[in-house]
């Protein structure tokens, strides 16, 4: 034992969960390894290398530091609930717990997040952490701690500090992480303590997954190289306010509006307010414009910047962004979720019931760690009665229930980045006329397998990173980007610049632990306001029976030459923000009439009702309009919710855009009979995607050669599936070249961001073009032996044939044999050794396939890429029903386990479990924790 942490049962120290073929499958595992690496190898392996991380789950362990004793209950599935006398021994013994079972996942998202990836896994990181040292997460995470976070947030930092820090020590890496132990063969690399620092930081990572529309952005500029204005806005259409409901339908923001129409003010209007506390006030300016400016680069939704050379410059910028690590999303792709809430007039107990099931990309572990934080006697010294779902790695709840309220998140989508084009000189960047001198630092980058690498650092006087100074393309392709005559002199080209919320220090971390404590609606309100970044719309239900929303963050003004669609003019002030929407002007709505909340992701209001722009690019609605629907046809005539229900909502496959499609395709004539077999399976379908579906299989194979013909093959290069080819009309610096010459162009993205997605912006493109049914979008050319398309039915006819042959080659002729779940698999991959390691180290740690329901915009959003593939790209991370009226019958479940380590018996306990759709126990109340526990750990002093 490690010093300080001494076991003192007169029992040898028990394991969670231990069982009967744990030994056998460990005894294979090294025989694996002895074949595969060689008998040295294979013994090093040995059983007790494979076991020394276990954590210890029972007995007594002594931790210096604690004012007492600590209790740490486990259940079946090795969840943890936490019992201490004082908040500072609680979140201490939660940083010792989380050590002890996810310290290399936590070591890796801090590394991740500081920029240090190349200290664990050498040089092919280098790169990553020249952008990531650029952002400078941890820089503005030890601003936050040092002048922006409140005396009992840092003293709580601290203490889950202290807790990481008391499991560290003593242990060698192979003691903490089998990972460790594979590190060693290349890397002499040894964990370091944490800090508070560490902890803060993963909110900026998981903010720059969620940070909104900054890859429509990109996206829109690149489509300018092949695209008119108007194809572009065909792609980004309208949000169908009046068939799919935004958020807030009653609520605070009618009273602003009303005010705001009578004053005669407009969207481009500006107002000042005063400046106040971080997170509930701020210098508002005018909403934002609906068309660009006519200087600089032109700047509106439809055309953006023109020019081929910025075409590249944003290509390349979307390679470096694509290559950070991912953090808990697809890098800002698919990012969705689901969270409702019904109110007691609505449900069979008379209280409220709240549902949430965030949709994020599918790691091992799970991004998410369930856990319970009680206090003994909770008073103001000790005020913590909590449950719910964290991060390993940060103390607190994020979404979860006390004793009073329950609340769930899913990711609002406003618009908190920009882009800016800045014109770049010798000594600094043009703004307003004049030339501004950049902020600079240096940066060393450790790597372990090679010389330290030093970059400088470029940021704008108003702190905005040089992104372009990460990636020579840009450089180059600067020199030649095509702007407008208003536009200063290109010289030595134009770089890139980020503005974003998050770069800003904060008080987000504050806003945990207040929410953790929130006893009623108004306090509720209170911490959700210090969620500054990433900006969250919040679903709120209590025990007295109230339901509630509010969407918190620091969500920026824009003047009226400014709509934040695409990369705007650095180089002139009047495209900077104007200052951020008050708190007190930021929708919110309690105890709405029609008695229930949804928030999937669609917009947060109807934009004729609200002065601020908050995005241009919500989700288009599809999932939170089908929950709506799922909750009336349910209390219609005066039915009742139960708990159950919730769950069943949270499992509903219905494909919307099959219900539009599948009419269409059934009427259309086809020759050949094979075809016309594959077609009979979409008759009598009723539209949902299990996973032994054949008729889903078929519909979702149509569907992705209907945008695969129709837009897929129209998109420029940047944005196409890497290594799909295409020969496609040639254009120079000024649009495609009328004389019928082709060129060879092979797709630049990763499969599963590619586009078309397939998301329910797609459906609303292919609904909108229906009545349209000669558009050219419906044409293309003849492929082999497959016949040309000119109109709609044709080009979906020819869908429909290479849909059969497609499902041939990967399933089978027999369609007899097709189910949806053999193409729609999940793949559970560690995050690092799992994804880019050894292959007997990916046998080792990965795991899977599940075959799935669901599908892309479906409520159980089992995501896939349609440019891409049909495999799982992202899912529901974690599902939970908060039952109001019994906390004890409330239900969840996580998407692997609750441990890290690849051998336990908790690694993906829940998985399968996951995928059938089920909820495990979620106990609460002291007696029934007492109940379900099967494990108990005694930390004292």
């Amino acid at each position: 034992m490690p010093p300080n942490t001494t076991a003192t049962t007169g029992d040898k120290p028990a394991k969670s969960g231990r069982k009967k073929g744990r030994k056998a499958r460990l005894i294979v595992l090294v025989l694996v390894l002895a074949i595969i690496g060689g008998i040295a190898y294979g013994a090093y392996w040995s059983i007790s290398t494979v076991r020394a991380s276990f954590p210890q789950t029972k007995g007594t362990i002594t931790l210096q530091g604690l004012s007492g004793p600590v209790d740490v209950k486990r259940d079946g599935n090795g969840i943890p609930q936490i019992y201490a006398s004082s908040d500072e021994d609680l979140f201490m013994a939660q940083g010792f717990v989380q050590a002890q079972d996810r310290f290399y996942e936590m070591d890796v998202r801090r590394h991740m997040t500081s920029g240090r990836l190349s200290e664990m896994f050498g040089k092919s990181q280098v790169k990553n952490d020249e952008f990531l040292r650029t952002l400078g997460w941890d820089r503005i995470a030890k601003q936050e701690y040092d002048t922006k976070l409140s005396a009992s947030t840092k003293r709580y930092l601290d203490a889950y500090a202290k807790g990481v820090n008391a499991y560290l020590q003593g242990k060698d890496g192979k003691d903490i992480s089998l990972e460790y132990a594979a590190l060693s063969f290349t890397n002499d690399y040894t964990p370091q303590p944490w800090t508070p620092v560490d902890s803060i930081s993963w909110l900026k990572a998981m903010a720059w997954d969620l940070r909104g529309n900054m890859q429509d952005e990109i996206d829109r500029a690149l489509m300018t190289s092949r695209l008119g204005p108007q194809q572009i806005q065909d792609l980004y259409p309208e949000y169908p306010y009046g068939r799919n409901k935004p958020i807030v339908q009653e609520g605070q923001y009618s009273e602003l509006s009303k005010t705001f129409r009578q004053s005669g003010a407009t969207g481009s209007s500006q107002s000042t307010g005063t400046t106040g506390t971080t997170g509930t006030s701020g210098t508002t300016g005018g909403a934002k414009g609906t068309s660009g400016g006519t200087t600089g680069t032109t700047r509106s939704s439809t055309s953006g910047a023109t020019g081929s050379a910025l075409t590249s410059q944003l290509g390349g910028l979307y390679n470096v962004l694509d290559n950070v690590p991912t953090a808990v999303g697809v890098n800002g792709q698919g990012i969705g979720s689901n969270s409702w809430v019904v109110s007691g007039r609505y449900t069979i107990t008379g209280k409220p019931l709240l549902a949430n099931d965030p949709h994020l990309s599918a790691s091992l572990p799970s991004v998410w760690y369930q856990m319970g934080l009680h206090c003994r006697t909770v008073s103001s010294s000790c005020p913590y009665d909590v449950t719910g779902y964290t991060f390993a790695g940060m103390p607190g709840v994020i979404i979860g229930h006390n004793v009073n309220i329950a609340w769930g998140m899913t990711n609002s989508g406003v618009d908190v980045t920009d882009l800016y084009l800045e014109k770049v000189t010798a000594n600094g960047y043009l703004y307003d006329g004049k030339v501004r001198p950049f902020k600079t630092r240096e940066e060393t980058i450790k790597v372990a397998d090679g010389s330290a690498k030093t970059i400088v650092v470029r940021q704008t006087q108003d702190g905005m990173p040089l992104l372009s100074d990460r990636d020579d393309e840009l450089v180059q392709v600067g020199k030649k980007a095509t702007v407008n005559t208003a536009a200063p002199d290109r010289g030595d080209g134009y770089g890139v610049a980020l503005r974003w919320t998050a770069l800003d220090p904060g008080t987000s971390m504050d806003a945990v632990f207040a929410l953790d404590k929130a006893a009623n609606w108004s306090e509720f309100r209170q911490a959700a306001a210090q969620f500054d970044v990433p900006s969250q719309n919040l679903v709120y239900a209590d025990t007295d029976g109230h339901i509630g929303y509010t969407l918190p963050g620091k969500i920026p003004t824009r003047s009226s030459v400014d709509d934040g669609s695409v990369p705007a003019p650095g180089w002139q002030s009047k495209y900077r923000w104007t200052g951020f929407i008050k708190q007190d002007e930021l929708p919110y709505e309690f105890d709405p009439a029609r008695g229930y909340i949804v928030t999937a992701n669609q917009a947060v209001v109807d934009k004729a009702a609200y002065p601020y722009t908050l995005t241009a690019d919500w989700g288009y609605g599809t999932r939170s309009q089908r929950i709506a629907d799922l909750i009336e046809s349910k209390i219609k005539d005066g039915g009742k919710i139960s708990t159950d229900d919730m769950r069943q909502m949270q499992l509903d496959n219905s494909s919307e855009i099959a219900k539009l499609l599948v009419p269409k395709l059934l009427k259309i004539n086809l020759d050949d009979k094979n075809v016309r077999q594959a077609q009979k399976l979409l008759e009598g379908w009723d539209y949902t995607q299990e996973s032994d579906s054949a008729a889903a299989a078929y519909f979702n194979a149509v569907w992705r050669n209907i945008l695969k013909l129709a837009f897929g093959n129209k998109l420029p290069k940047e944005l196409r599936v890497k290594g799909q080819c295409l020969w496609v009309d040639k254009i120079d610096s000024t649009g495609p070249v009328d004389d019928n010459t082709k060129v060879r162009e092979c797709g630049q993205r990763d499969a599963d961001q590619a586009q078309p997605d397939g998301g329910d912006r797609w459906f609303e493109v292919v609904r909108n073009l229906m009545d349209k049914p000669d558009s050219d979008w419906w044409k293309t050319p003849k492929s082999g032996t497959r016949p040309a398309a000119t109109t709609m039915d044709q080009l979906f006819a020819r869908a429909m044939i290479d849909a059969r042959w497609e499902l041939t080659a990967k399933l089978g002729k027999d369609i007899d044999t097709w189910s949806w779940g053999r193409l729609h698999r999940l793949f559970l991959k560690n995050q690092t050794l799992g994804t880019d390691g050894p292959k007997v180290l990916q046998y080792i740690l990965n795991r899977g396939p599940w075959k799935l329901s669901g599908g892309e915009a479906t409520v159980n959003a089992t995501g896939w890429n349609a440019a891409g593939g049909y495999g799982v790209v992202w899912v529901p991370s974690m599902r939970m029903v908060v039952n109001l009226a019994d906390l004890d019958k409330s239900k969840w479940i996580n998407l692997s386990g609750a441990s890290g380590h690849a051998f336990s018996a908790h690694y993906t306990d829940q998985t399968s479990k996951w995928a059938k759709g089920e909820l495990l126990p979620w106990s609460f109340s002291a007696g029934a924790v007492d109940k379900s526990t099967s494990d108990t750990l005694v930390l004292k002093p």
